[in-house]
């Protein structure tokens, strides 16, 4: 990284610019430091335009273990799509064993999803991003209005920066909404998650994740037993608005 990468200033300055532009900087300041979050329909649209700039694009998802059969399909078919690996990183079974032997499997129907999240989601996340440099995600700003309508094209990861190391986080796909996501998609004819074509639209775990209305807002598909000012399950923390 350059010695005046400011990411404050950059992020104004690329505020208007194209995924591809924020992409390419992010590219030439961190190369092969820099690792693309994989789970969505979003996160297939950064991997080809990351790959377009970089064949040997390190890519990572997380397996929660409680993936729908469709996802762990649509993971595979980007990996064989773009001949990359993807590198998939899993719950540290010395913490989940105990918490769902005495929590069972649902749980988070009756007292919340966070610590559920906690273990499948942000300590995999915490320990994968503790070696890296920079990530990029797919996080769009109307993918939820009232959590992530502020998300900047470039900043400091709040969530999982420590005091002895700054960690980058790139947002490319900020400002793009759904219909350009998806008009990419068929465009390009990438490979998408089959459970689009029953009515899912923000997909996460099989037990959280459910259909959504016509006119519903693709977050309410998500931990519908929760307030919705709560529907973020901590990788993307600063979005959250309880937390200020």
């Amino acid at each position: 990284m350059s010695p005046t990468f400011d990411v404050v200033e950059l992020a104004t300055t690329y505020a208007n610019k194209s995924a591809q532009d924020i992409l390419k900087l992010a590219f030439a300041e961190f190369g092969d430091d820099l690792w693309i979050s994989f789970s969505g329909a979003e996160d297939v649209v950064l991997v080809d335009m990351a790959w377009k700039l970089n064949k040997n694009v390190k890519v990572f998802s997380l397996d929660t273990g409680r993936l729908h059969p469709e996802t762990y399909r649509f993971i595979d078919q980007v990996r064989e799509h773009y001949k990359i690996d993807i590198e998939l990183v899993s719950p540290d079974y010395t913490r989940l064993e105990p918490f769902v032997k005495e929590k069972g499997l649902f749980s988070f129907y009756k007292d919340g999803h966070g610590e559920c999240c906690g273990i499948r989601k942000i300590e995999p996340l915490r320990r994968k991003l503790s070696g890296v440099k920079a990530w990029a995600t797919g996080q769009r700003r109307d993918q939820s209005p009232g959590t992530r309508s502020a998300v900047a094209v470039m900043e400091i990861d709040g969530a999982f920066s420590t005091p002895e190391r700054t960690l980058y986080k790139f947002n490319p796909l900020a400002q793009m909404t759904s219909e350009e996501i998806w008009g990419y998609i068929r465009m390009l004819e990438l490979p998408y998650n089959s459970l689009h074509e029953r009515g899912f639209i923000s997909i996460g775990c099989e037990p959280c994740t459910r259909p959504v209305l016509p006119n519903q807002h693709e977050r309410e598909g998500r931990w519908w037993w929760e307030e919705a000012t709560q529907k973020e399950c901590g990788l993307h923390a600063g979005n959250i608005i309880s937390k200020s």
